[in-house]
């Protein structure tokens, strides 16, 4: 299994396993905007074909500028958010997912200096919540009613980029 930086040729590859699996889907240019503004944070994996199996989309959350240079607020650090990761279900269990996640992270925190990272999970959604709390030591942070647009709830859940 190969994991690589995203690149443009590989936005449809991305859309097509995001339309195959999730619920959650987005316009290419929705891809596009993440490759284009946050180049080194996606990534692919693919199988010994070349063919997409997984990716991670992801980017930048950066804080805002406050007024006469006082410095921002804690809670308005530089960090970055996963947007969507999916792995091909035949794909499952071989530890793709967390090679997304620890490549995207590793440059969230080399290229960006990000001070953490965040994403969104369904609560129903028990082997993500292993991955993410389990495996990757990320701590739910908040629960958003209704987050999804089919009504589901969601946790808010982070992750300390900082040694």
């Amino acid at each position: 299994m190969n994991v690589r930086a995203a690149t443009v040729d590989d936005l449809a590859g991305m859309q097509a396993c995001n339309l195959h699996n999730l619920p959650e889907n987005y316009t290419m240019k929705y891809y596009l905007y993440h490759a284009l503004t946050w180049p080194s944070l996606s990534y692919v994996a693919e199988d010994h074909k070349g063919r997409i199996v997984g990716y991670i989309l992801a980017k930048m959350e950066d804080f805002e500028e406050q007024p006469d240079g006082a410095p921002p607020a804690s809670d308005h650090v530089p960090h970055g958010h996963v947007t969507s990761i999916s792995v091909l279900r035949s794909y499952r269990r071989l530890g793709v997912a967390k090679k997304l996640m620890v490549q995207s992270q590793e440059a969230m925190a080399t290229v960006y200096h990000a001070a953490y990272v965040s994403l969104h999970v369904r609560k129903s959604n028990r082997a993500a919540l292993s991955l993410y709390r389990d495996t990757l030591g990320f701590t739910i942070k908040d629960s958003e009613a209704k987050y999804y647009a089919d009504g589901e709830d969601a946790y808010a859940m982070q992750l300390s980029l900082k040694p």
